[in-house]
């Protein structure tokens, strides 16, 4: 009898040292585009518009605008997408511990109690069974053996894909933040614009006085007045672009807060300035872009979990074996509790599908599903860096633009000064005077077209960056 205990436990021993990790141990492949040498190197080192320095967490706040640092806080506090993003993560780290509950010890309870009629045949016994009140109560418990590391696996790759969608929540703030950032932009510009714009139909309005006077009397026509008609109504035809355009910045502003434009912070809508950067724009390098990215680190995550997949399906070959006991009583209600009534046992049980009904034909899509995911991994990468070179090439252009134009609007201010004066000393005509102006509005109008664009160059190059989602995590 001893013998007879003793060679299950044996058994049991020899199943258990031979426990074993199936599929591969997940690590960056050697040749994926992450361990480019040519990817780790600087991003500016042509450029003298942005400097090589760390990109701060919370890159808005070199723009010093403490309506634009509210308008942000708010946001991250509110913004229905970071909720679903929240929401997502929670759900992810109950994967994993569900993941983590399996296998291991596991216990029931089971207790019931029924009018029983039941089958004389199922005794072997010609008689009628007499109709009885039947009860049981029964305590089972199981420990299921991970000997092939199925479930280690699987663990795995539930806790690479909560990563993954940390690394996707971390990506919709640092989207939030640009979108916050860029809605405030364009209600400042729009703001600044019109401004100008209405400057310059003021302008295009003494014009056209001034030509009806000259038409009026005697020295000017017809034709020199409806040119100038139609350019005044053309100003005025922009103006509602301007407006429109401030309208639906504010709109968006408060989809992205959540909240109504009357109560967005005091002054939003009146901004008319744009937000100015007063330091050289930080970029970093290559090797750091790639660690900061989070769709660099989901793409990362999501190979993780591709590669574990391969272990719980190459776990699907194997046997589960697990080792259980009950102990309870089963009888007629009266009787339960007593020896007659009670039962218990245990010992092993192993449970195997026989591998002809797909699973290696599972194991097989899973390390397809692995190559897709490499080849997506290094995609990201790749575009990664093709955003950032991009977007320092166009922010470089749109500054060297900026400041020709800005080289032209002090020309044009210069050229206005001297010919108002030629026209107080005498040596001008007003309508040359008021050309001269109209130049200089029309020149300024371009220049503020300008910053709106370089404004919008940095909030890319932040956006491509990857900055900003650390301080989810402070």
């Amino acid at each position: 009898m001893k013998f007879a205990l003793r060679l299950p436990v044996v058994g049991l021993g020899l199943l258990l040292s031979a426990c074993q990790m199936v599929g591969p141990n997940y690590e960056v492949p050697k040749d994926a585009a992450l361990n480019r040498a040519d990817l780790q190197g600087a991003l500016a080192s042509q450029n003298s518009n942005v400097v090589s320095a760390p990109v701060p967490q919370d890159w808005w706040r070199l723009y010093q605008d403490p309506r634009l640092d509210e308008l942000v806080r708010q946001a991250l506090a509110s913004n229905t997408e970071l909720r679903v993003a929240a929401a997502n993560l929670t759900r992810a780290h109950a994967q994993v511990e569900e993941a983590q509950a399996q296998g291991g010890l596991n216990g029931s309870v089971k207790m019931g109690a029924e009018r029983l009629q039941e089958s004389g045949e199922a005794f072997l016994i010609p008689e009628k069974v007499p109709v009885a009140n039947i009860g049981q109560i029964a305590l089972n418990a199981s420990y299921q053996f991970d000997l092939w590391g199925t479930l280690k696996r699987g663990v795995e790759a539930a806790q690479a894909n909560a990563d993954a969608t940390q690394a996707a929540a971390d990506t919709a703030r640092i989207t939030l933040v640009a979108e916050v950032v860029r809605a405030y932009t364009q209600v400042c510009a729009a703001n600044e614009e019109y401004e100008i714009a209405r400057s310059s139909l003021d302008l295009q309005e003494q014009s056209l006085t001034l030509v009806q006077r000259l038409r009026d009397a005697g020295r000017g026509d017809e034709t020199q007045v409806t040119r100038t008609q139609t350019q005044f109504k053309t100003l005025r035809a922009e103006l509602p672009r301007y407006q429109a355009a401030q309208q639906a910045g504010l709109f968006t502003l408060s989809m992205l807060l959540a909240k109504p434009v009357a109560d967005l912070p005091a002054g939003t809508a009146q901004c008319a300035e744009l937000p100015h950067m007063a330091k050289l724009l930080p970029v970093g390098d290559g090797a750091a872009l790639l660690k900061r990215r989070p769709d660099i680190r989901q793409a990362e995550r999501t190979l993780a979990a591709a590669t574990a997949n391969i272990g719980v399906a190459t776990g699907q070959l194997y046997p589960d074996i697990s080792i259980g006991a009950t102990v309870g009583t089963i009888g007629i209600l009266d009787n339960l509790g007593q020896p007659s009534t009670n039962r218990w046992g245990f010992g092993p049980l192993l449970t195997w599908t026989v591998p002809t009904n797909g699973s290696r034909a599972r194991i097989r899509e899973a390390e397809a599903s692995t190559q897709a995911a490499l080849a997506h991994f290094d995609g990201v990468v790749l575009n990664a860096i093709r955003e950032t070179q991009t977007g320092l090439a166009q922010y470089t252009a749109l500054l060297d633009r900026r400041d020709a134009l800005a080289d032209a609007e002090r020309s044009a201010q210069e050229a206005a000064d001297q010919t108002h004066r030629f026209y107080q000393a005498g040596r001008a005509s007003f309508l040359a005077d008021l050309q001269a102006t109209r130049t200089y509005t029309d020149v300024r109008a371009q220049l503020a077209a300008a910053n709106t664009q370089v404004a919008a160059g940095q909030i890319n190059l932040f956006l491509a960056l990857g900055g900003g989602w650390e301080s989810s995590n402070n």
